[in-house]
């Protein structure tokens, strides 16, 4: 089985991997399509110390269970099902959970993955793999409507114009009074103004403290630093940074101004599939390049570049 391998921060591409045995309540997923996330970029680099195959972001077919033969996407928190966490509703924070291509999990780097079936959810079928691998990134955008971060009328400003940023903007740009979103690149900020979403360099932005919610995109421990200059007194924070680097905060300012400091992480899959499936969401001018998983290493270093935002993978065919 051909798999992309991350062990001891080396990366290597493996055409020898074993197939997986699928446990109790799992199915082998034969993967079509996968995307490559910050997050991926992050663990290689010694986020969570994860060693195996990489991968959570993607579209594939169940070789067994109730969607067998189907086109699916994947929850990446595979939970027990059975502890109080779980019980009263929060299965993405079970204390006993995996997380697929992430933590103690292979992910979807490979020619097949082992999967809960109830982390599955089908594909509509007029859907393009393509756009079905971005379920997962949309539904962590989702997640902070979900978590009622961001109100009808709110100032919202997101610093980080790159794949996460990107779809933050779109999903949460029809709530908001004012939005803008800040960044270094051109020619992704060029992306978010074709979504019709103010835009600017960070060269040229004057922080101020009047927004009402500001959201971290920016992969990058210098990200809340710039949010908290920049959110009103009594605002919020909001957390969608994941980095493997250290990082320090002065946090007087958090408390004089009353800032609220929220987490957002993995999101719900049935609104995302919704805005996907509905074509409310522009994820073409989001795909930078596509390899097939034998140039996986190649892709991780074009994934890396500044003047990219989505790189993907073919894995499989629906054949």
């Amino acid at each position: 089985m051909r798999a992309v391998e991350l062990r001891d921060r080396d990366l290597t591409f493996r055409s020898d991997y074993t197939e997986p045995v699928p446990a109790a309540g799992e199915v082998n997923v034969r993967v079509l399509k996968a995307g490559i996330c910050e997050t991926d970029l992050q663990l290689v680099k010694g986020y969570m110390g994860f060693h195996g195959i990489l991968g959570h972001e993607f579209v594939g077919i169940p070789q067994a269970g109730r969607f067998e033969g189907c086109r699916v996407v994947g929850e990446i928190n595979c939970p027990c099902r059975e502890c109080s966490i779980c019980r009263v509703g929060r299965p993405r924070h079970c204390p006993h959970r995996s997380v697929v291509g992430i933590l103690d999990r292979n992910g979807a780097f490979a020619d097949l993955m082992a999967i809960p079936q109830d982390c599955l959810h089908m594909v509509p079928d007029h859907v393009p793999d393509q756009f079905a691998v971005f379920v997962e990134p949309v539904a962590a955008a989702c997640r902070i409507l979900e978590q009622r971060l961001v109100e009808l009328g709110d100032s919202v400003l997101i610093l980080g114009a790159g794949r996460l940023g990107n779809l933050s903007a779109q999903v949460l740009n029809p709530l908001c009074h004012e939005m803008l979103v800040v960044g270094k690149h051109a020619w992704k900020l060029s992306r978010i103004a074709d979504c019709g979403i103010e835009s600017e360099d960070l060269a040229t932005f004057q922080p101020q403290p009047k927004w009402d919610v500001v959201i971290d995109c920016t992969g990058s421990a210098s990200g809340i630093e710039t949010a908290l200059q920049c959110v009103r007194a009594c605002g919020m924070i909001v957390l969608k940074t994941t980095i493997a680097s250290e990082q320090s905060l002065h946090m007087s300012r958090v408390v004089i101004d009353e800032t609220r400091i929220v987490g957002s992480r993995c999101g719900p899959f049935e609104p995302a599939l919704a805005l996907i499936a509905e074509e409310r969401l522009q994820l073409a001018p989001l795909i930078s390049a596509t390899y097939d998983i034998d140039a996986a290493l190649e892709a991780f270093q074009m994934s890396a570049r500044s003047n990219v935002l989505k790189v993907q993978l073919n894995i499989g065919t629906a054949d």
